[in-house]
């Protein structure tokens, strides 16, 4: 699936690169069948209106969009475990599963980088895509919604990756809170996290440790039992839509 490379790269730094590569982007995009018609229209226009752009301004709008704060944050394991030290055993084992299909990372980029994570998927069949789409379902979710709230066309990567198992209608389930959560990325949210916090050695602080980390352990427990009850796969797209000219929402 071709599709998911050009998914991955939509969703890296901008540089001029992709900008000249828009035309193969464009084909591989018209191309592909798990798509509607009404997806592959958009995602056609945001590449015109990337190879169009200033490479500047896309570029300052890529940081303002996703280096700041982490709502919108492009680490996988990010929105699921936070600082826990879950996260970094979730790390370990998606490497080692790398390693087990022979997908070997040149680029310095952490393991659950969606872009990278979209790449290895492009060298698996349609059944462990599918899968694998279908273990992170709950966080494309969440990402889309709040990508939606922020009026980005960076959204439409995730919603397109629920379409393909047909999942899209679960951003419905986050948008609510994507609107009524603080922002992140705001002056005054960015210099709180730079703010010193006391360390405490307390019974309480043991506490917050073991709840973190059963959490964690929770969050992964409900993921399998998904897993195991909800198979899916790689759906087919309509051939057509009644309204092509429809944006994402």
């Amino acid at each position: 699936m071709r599709s998911l490379i050009v998914l991955a790269r939509l969703l890296d730094y901008p540089t001029a690169e992709l900008q000249q590569a828009a035309a193969e982007m464009l084909e591989v995009i018209d191309g592909e069948a798990h798509l509607s018609r009404q997806r592959r229209f958009e995602i056609k226009t945001w590449i015109t209106a990337i190879a169009n752009a200033d490479l500047l301004d896309l570029q300052a709008d890529y940081v303002a969009l996703f280096d700041r704060g982490r709502a919108t944050s492009l680490l996988l394991f990010e929105h699921v475990h936070g600082e826990s030290r879950d996260r970094g055993q979730a790390m370990v084992d998606l490497l080692a599963h790398y390693h087990a299909a022979g997908f070997e990372l040149l680029a310095r980029e952490l393991p659950d980088y969606l872009p990278l994570f979209l790449e290895f998927l492009s060298t698996r069949d349609d059944e462990e895509i599918a899968r694998q789409l279908g273990e992170v379902a709950h966080i494309l979710a969440r990402l889309a919604a709040r990508l939606i709230e922020r009026d980005s066309d960076h959204a439409l990567v995730p919603a397109s990756l629920l379409a393909m198992i047909g999942m899209e209608d679960t951003i419905d389930d986050h948008l609510e809170h994507a609107r009524e959560e603080p922002r992140d990325d705001t002056p005054a949210a960015l210099d709180a996290v730079w703010e010193e916090e006391a360390v405490r050695f307390s019974a309480a602080s043991d506490q917050d440790c073991a709840l973190q980390s059963a959490t964690g352990r929770r969050q992964a427990q409900l993921k399998r039992d998904f897993r195991s009850d909800v198979p899916l796969r790689i759906v087919e797209s309509p051939a057509s839509d009644a309204n092509p000219d429809r944006p994402v929402s």
